[in-house]
């Protein structure tokens, strides 16, 4: 069960907090969900470049879809749940392409321009602060990147049908985002829309995801084949998305230029921004950690996972 950091100022926004869960066992693994996984991953090869130079995934977990990442020279795990990333980096960790990152997202720990794919699925859902949460997804991207994003559709077709009914008291068609749980939400299409646009971020691509997440369906037909059915609609359902899930993909034509970072496991300093001080150009120090150089704060590397969320005095 996930429970909530509710530690809140004017910058920092309420933050869902799987530490210490049990979430890849109590939602994913044997939890009936082989076609939402199976039809994400169709999703994200259609929308992603299948490689490049360095990749980031944004609320990567346990890294259930890392696999997809293979093709990429560099490959970033980045989540809030330092729990979640050491079973990610159990996997993973030996692979030196590999780089696991626990922060805030709202304090986004990784220097500008950096990545050339950035994926995001299944965390919007809990953003508090969207517009927030995209200005950071924009800074971290070049003017040539790629940003494959997931939310959660307010208007899907369900909802609508209870909305008729008299069974739900939202209106689906309205342009607020509605929390229908602490820190889970669903957003309109129109209204993410919107957001992207504030935010510099292009949509270029849009994908209506998951119409057939109803479990008569899941429990009658394999889920591939019902991945693959679904996946014929993807188009099709993104030009007015009905479905529970919108796989966007965006880019940021208004982003500064690619900068020249190292791939190199001993660079991977430079891959970094303080969130503290926003400084960027982290220095490695003797004993292996990561300072920076306006606050002095170090971070430290502990089971595989570089920690920005309690960095030492």
């Amino acid at each position: 069960m996930a429970s909530s950091d509710l530690r809140q100022s004017r910058e920092r926004p309420p933050v869902i907090n799987y530490e210490g869960s049990g979430y890849q066992t109590d939602f994913w693994v044997g939890q009936g969900r082989e076609y939402e996984d199976a039809v994400e991953r169709l999703a994200l090869a259609r929308l992603m470049p299948p490689q490049g130079v360095r990749i980031a995934e944004i609320g990567a977990g346990f890294g259930r879809l890392a696999e997809q990442y293979l093709g990429y020279e560099q490959i970033v795990l980045f989540d809030y749940s330092r729990t979640l990333l050491a079973d990610a980096a159990k996997r993973w960790g030996n692979d030196p392409r590999f780089v696991f990152v626990a922060g805030n997202l709202y304090e986004l720990p990784l220097a500008a321009g950096v990545l050339d794919t950035l994926v995001m699925v299944r965390v919007m859902h809990h953003l508090a602060d969207v517009p927030a949460a995209l200005a950071q997804l924009q800074r971290v991207l070049h003017q040539r990147s790629v940003a494959v994003i997931e939310y959660a559709n307010k208007r899907n077709l369900k909802a609508l049908m209870r909305w008729a009914l008299g069974r739900q008291a939202w209106s689906p068609l309205a342009q607020k985002p509605v929390e229908f749980v602490e820190l889970n939400f669903d957003f309109h299409p129109g209204w993410m829309s919107d957001n992207f646009s504030a935010a510099g971020l292009r949509i270029v691509e849009q994908y209506g995801v998951s119409h057939f997440r109803m479990p008569l369906l899941k429990e009658r037909l394999d889920a591939m084949r019902l991945a693959r059915l679904d996946e014929a609609l993807f188009a099709l359902g993104g030009r007015y998305p009905l479905a529970p899930s919108v796989f966007v993909q965006a880019s940021a034509p208004q982003a500064l230029p690619r900068p020249s970072i190292s791939t190199a496991p001993e660079d991977v300093a430079a891959l970094f921004r303080c969130p503290q001080e926003g400084a960027e150009g982290l220095e490695r120090v003797d004993d292996g950690h990561l300072r920076c150089p306006e606050c002095g704060r170090t971070y430290v590397r502990r089971h595989g996972v570089w920690d920005f969320k309690a960095p030492l005095a």
